[in-house]
């Protein structure tokens, strides 16, 4: 698909949301979260890389913004530019470790790392809060309202997007596909797998960054709870839910994954488990995601073949 198309098509959800949902920190929960499944696509849908450790990025962006912003009183650009610094430091350590390992190996190493980083914020209480979290994170004046907050992140979602789509549109990112098809011809081609994967990681791991400190800036807290694996889960659903391989896929993920769940919440206090039923549904008939269904429908409706007309010969 033509980069302009795909990011017109990006251009079309920020500007549409503000019109369907009356929630603006709904609306701009719908970008962050979008902004890490971008992150994470980048890594499975483009490296072929099974991450479950995106939670330590997205928390990483979260503690440094609120210890910035709260105790440091930094301005607050500068304290995004630290997140998404920090994203990018944490995953170039976790990285420089996992890309040594390939399959099951590689992802429980990201799973350890997930689990480390989990307990090491709710030990460290003096820094992170523990189990309470940072709280009273500020945002700037001219964001003191829901949707001013929300044309914030819309903007920083379409920059993100946009830097995204000449990554994977470069040579850099027709490289990271060759990796993921076929590792071992990639090498014998003369790529350093290595130093491929860990700039694929550290990329990631910066946008992630950059997406939990939105988060916090959002709801006025750093939480535990975006330093747990269960953060890496959801975003790695997102990702899947959304499809693999293709920018704008995780976006509709995001789209499906954060409204279904808010509309499902207000039916039923266990609503996590019709989302599960939901998602075996979208695994066991879509595995291709959002993005595959879309374009399903799309060859159906506007590639049909015409019919061919009947010979001669065959007509007698």
């Amino acid at each position: 698909m033509p980069k302009k198309f795909t990011f017109l098509l990006a251009l079309l959800v920020a500007l549409g949301l503000p019109l369907v949902l009356r929630s603006g920190t709904l609306a701009s929960e719908v970008l962050i979260y979008a902004m890490a499944a971008l992150a994470c696509n980048l890594l499975l849908g483009y490296t072929g890389l099974l991450s479950f450790g995106q939670g330590i990025f997205f928390g990483l962006g979260s503690y440094t913004i609120a210890i910035l912003l709260t105790r440091l009183h930094l301005p607050m650009p500068l304290a995004l530019l630290a997140a998404v610094a920090m994203g990018a430091l944490g995953a170039a350590l976790v990285g420089w470790v996992a890309i040594r390992q390939r399959g099951t190996y590689f992802v429980m190493l990201t799973l350890a790392f997930a689990q480390m980083f989990y307990f090491a914020a709710y030990t460290a209480s003096d820094l992170t809060g523990g189990d309470n979290g940072l709280l009273d994170v500020p945002r700037p004046g001219f964001m003191d309202t829901p949707w001013r907050y929300y044309a914030f992140v819309a903007l920083l979602f379409l920059l993100t997007f946009g830097l995204l789509l000449r990554v994977t549109d470069s040579i850099f990112g027709r490289t990271l596909l060759a990796i993921r098809d076929n590792e071992d011809r990639a090498a014998a081609a003369g790529y350093d797998l290595k130093r491929f994967k860990l700039l694929a990681f550290v990329i990631s791991g910066s946008v992630t960054g950059l997406a939990g400190g939105l988060h916090s800036m959002m709801t006025g807290i750093a939480p535990l709870s975006n330093a747990e694996y269960h953060t890496s889960e959801m975003i790695l659903l997102i990702t899947v839910i959304g499809g693999t391989g293709n920018l704008f896929a995780s976006v509709l993920g995001s789209v499906f994954y954060v409204l279904l769940a808010d509309w499902l919440s207000t039916l039923w206090p266990r609503w996590l488990l019709l989302l599960g039923l939901l998602l075996i549904g979208v695994s066991v008939g879509m595995q291709r995601g959002l993005w595959g269904l879309c374009e399903a429908a799309w060859r159906r409706v506007f590639q049909r073949k015409p019919a061919q007309p009947a010979v001669r010969g065959e007509q007698a």
